[in-house]
């Protein structure tokens, strides 16, 4: 029987060249690419549920939308926008009126000082006009980060962020994409995860998703084609 040398031996044990093993981690480019995927099929069409038809009135009803409905907000502000058409009108407005008109919505003081602050600050310092930079939106009364997204992605198409609601932050920790205990925290890890051409898209896809599916108490992950891509440990269902 021939003896083989020993350059012969590491030729023989040397492994042959191959396409490197895919990530397998839950941040992995395919599987973020395959959770997105998911989401368009599913909803294809998502948008922002709050009725509006200017940017000063996505800003008015994003901040009345806090702690509060969609459905309830979309209830108040048609008479809300008739009685006060424009950012120059509620700047006149007495702030009891728009408390009474706001009533509903929860925090009424609150969102009432915040909307009369935000309608002057936009008509003295911006013309009239809401700001579509992120850097100046948030100098307006009540328009912090989250809600600066939403005006800034659905009025202007500007990705500068990644809304965090509370489905957006349950479903990203359930779904692995962030591991953050805030909101602040989930969207800077978002923002490092997601291609920024889905930035905004993936916000409205998701708070439907949270809504329909994805429910904070027993998820109906039998109904999920998100399920094989989710390891979380309150899932309820697993094929």
């Amino acid at each position: 029987m021939p003896t083989r040398t020993p350059s012969a031996a590491r030729k023989t044990a040397k492994k042959s060249p191959g396409k490197a093993k895919p990530l397998r981690g839950p941040l992995a480019p395919d599987r973020v690419a395959a959770i997105l995927k998911a989401l368009d099929e599913a909803y294809p069409n998502a948008e922002c549920a709050l009725h509006h038809r200017t940017p000063w009135e996505l800003l008015v009803a994003t901040i009345l939308s806090a702690q509060c409905t969609d459905a309830r907000v979309n209830m108040v502000t048609p008479e809300l926008f008739r009685r006060f058409p424009t950012p120059a009108a509620i700047a006149k407005a007495p702030l009891s009126e728009i408390e009474d008109l706001i009533r509903t919505t929860g925090f009424f003081h609150n969102k009432a000082k915040s909307i009369l602050g935000a309608a002057k600050k936009i008509t003295e310092d911006f013309n009239g006009q809401v700001p579509q930079t992120l850097a100046e939106l948030i100098t307006v009364p009540g328009a912090a980060r989250k809600t600066a997204n939403v005006v800034l992605g659905v009025s202007f198409g500007k990705a500068e962020g990644v809304v965090v609601d509370t489905h957006v932050f349950r479903i990203a920790r359930r779904l692995e994409l962030a591991k953050g205990d805030t909101p602040q925290e989930v969207e800077r890890e978002l923002m490092g995860v997601l291609p920024r051409d889905h930035w905004i898209s993936f916000s409205h896809q998701v708070i439907h998703h949270g809504r329909q599916v994805c429910v904070a108490r027993n998820p109906k992950c039998d109904k999920c084609n998100l399920e094989t891509l989710c390891r979380s440990k309150d899932k309820t269902w697993s094929s």
